[in-house]
């Protein structure tokens, strides 16, 4: 383990949205606590049920946060890259791991202690309120995705969860690129069979919304 270079950290730091408006100072204060971490391909970076007490920031690669359902099957929750961040209920409560997190490719993370982070908190007021928000963001974003598994079909659930993963990565003029995604890693993310995805993508391609470069997609950018 290794201490990231100070702009650098500070720099991972300011994209994340729960630091986002939160004073140099402040930034200046959790990188010096940072500590770098590397893991390999297909390594477990947080393992469910195990002790949490740090959060990661993903500085290079990608990671697939998966939960273990009744009957021992891999769930994909979520598919994380650079600039994301998991752990961080970690610094809230001494809870074991809600899921577990492995890589996609090989992974550079920086981690905060809980016992670091929460005396910055004490601290510092706007970074407590930018938790309080970020924190709030992810309640709503759960609460949609239980709506959708509800209460939509899964031709509407694979277009809200190609859109959620294809924001900020730009594509071609008009279109946001999604991250590389399997027919089977959309099932398990929507609640549903890879053969159910399969058809619900071939529709949506020949209606025209959807488009395929590689094993990116590309959707429409929204307004």
């Amino acid at each position: 383990m290794a201490q990231l270079q100070k702009p650098e950290a500070i720099a991972s730091l300011r994209a994340i949205p729960m630091f986002s408006s939160v004073s140099d100072e402040a930034l200046e204060s959790i990188a010096s606590l940072l500590i770098e971490r590397n893991f390999p391909k297909h390594k477990t970076i947080v393992e469910e049920g195990a002790p949490g007490d740090y959060m990661y920031i993903i500085v290079e690669g990608r990671v697939k946060v998966t939960k273990l359902s009744g009957d021992g099957r891999e769930k994909i929750l979520e598919l994380l890259g650079v600039g994301d961040f998991f752990g961080e209920m970690s610094l809230f409560d001494d809870a074991p791991r809600s899921a577990s997190v492995k890589g996609l490719s090989q992974v550079r993370i920086l981690a905060l202690a809980r016992n670091d982070f929460l005396r910055l908190l004490a601290r510092s007021p706007d970074l407590a309120l930018s938790v309080i928000q970020e924190l709030t963001r992810r309640l709503r974003q759960v609460d949609e995705q239980a709506s959708s598994l509800s209460f939509q079909r899964v031709k509407e659930r694979t277009m809200g969860l190609l859109v959620r993963l294809a924001k900020e990565q730009p594509g071609r003029a008009g279109r946001s690129r999604t991250p590389v995604l399997t027919h089977q890693q959309i099932a398990d993310m929507i609640g549903t069979s890879r053969e159910t995805v399969t058809r619900a993508i071939k529709g949506l391609k020949e209606d025209g919304w959807l488009e395929q470069d590689g094993k990116h997609y590309l959707v429409p950018v929204e307004d």
